[in-house]
């Protein structure tokens, strides 16, 4: 495995493609892909897309998934970094978490 893998996408592909025990080749032609965006985003020269990551792990036999959970308000750290802030910065964050959390639940709703 090259010893600086410079962005998780590349130490994704790499990693799944190891496992699947492909070659890069072997790699582009399941995932529809030429081998050199392969070799590009295993070296980190190139970020894909989400599709075109889903797209590239498939062809390895594995799924890329994500998840929306709710944020652990306990987290000792969070905590921690929170109580050092100053009051207005605390009120900033917490006015931009809220209207960030309305927005995507509106736009989650108009799909």
């Amino acid at each position: 495995m090259n010893a600086e893998v410079r962005t998780v996408a590349a130490g994704l592909v790499l990693m799944a493609r190891e496992e699947a025990g492909l070659s890069q080749r072997e790699l582009a032609e399941r995932a529809g892909v030429a081998q050199s965006e392969i070799a590009r985003i295993e070296s980190g020269r190139r970020e894909p897309s989400i599709p075109t990551l889903q797209r590239i792990l498939s062809g390895a036999g594995v799924e890329l998934r994500f998840r929306l959970a709710p944020l652990d308000d306990h987290d000792p750290v969070l905590a921690s970094r929170q109580e050092r802030r100053p009051r207005r910065q605390s009120v900033a964050a917490e006015a931009r978490h809220a209207h960030n959390v309305a927005e995507f639940t509106a736009n989650a709703t108009k799909r």
